[in-house]
C-alpha cells in the first residue's frame, strides 16, 4: 500500500485514515491488546498511542507479531512525537522504519 496515514482531531474526537482513504479498524488491534478502547491518540505516551502504534504497524506490516514486538518503540520514537492537532505518516517510511528495526 502507497500513500499517507492521517491522523486528524475534530468534533468527534480524534480519527485516523489509511492510504486509501479508508477507516483504520481499532477491533484488529484491539483483539491483539486492548489499550484503548475508546479509541486512538498520539503526541504523547499513553494508552491511545500506544492503541495506534500497534495498529498502524499491524495495517502497514500484516504482521501481527511483529507489530506486537514492536509497537511500544514505534510509540514512542515516533507516535508520541506527532502533532497533536494532525499528521501525515507516509506508508512507505512506516515499513522503512519496521526494516530498520529488523536489523537492530
Amino acid at each position: 500500500m502507497s500513500g499517507a496515514y492521517h491522523g486528524r482531531r475534530g468534533d468527534d474526537g480524534a480519527a485516523v485514515s489509511r492510504p486509501d482513504g479508508s477507516a483504520l479498524p481499532l477491533d484488529p488491534s484491539l483483539a491483539l491488546r486492548r489499550h484503548s478502547p475508546t479509541g486512538f491518540d498520539w503526541g504523547y505516551g499513553g494508552s491511545g498511542p500506544a492503541q495506534l502504534a500497534l495498529a498502524l504497524l499491524l495495517d502497514v506490516s500484516g504482521n501481527a507479531g511483529r507489530a506486537l514486538d514492536l509497537y511500544q518503540l514505534f510509540k514512542v520514537e515516533v507516535v508520541a512525537l506527532l502533532p497533536r492537532e494532525g499528521w501525515l505518516l507516509d506508508a512507505a517510511e512506516l515499513r522503512a522504519w519496521l526494516a530498520r528495526e529488523a536489523v537492530r
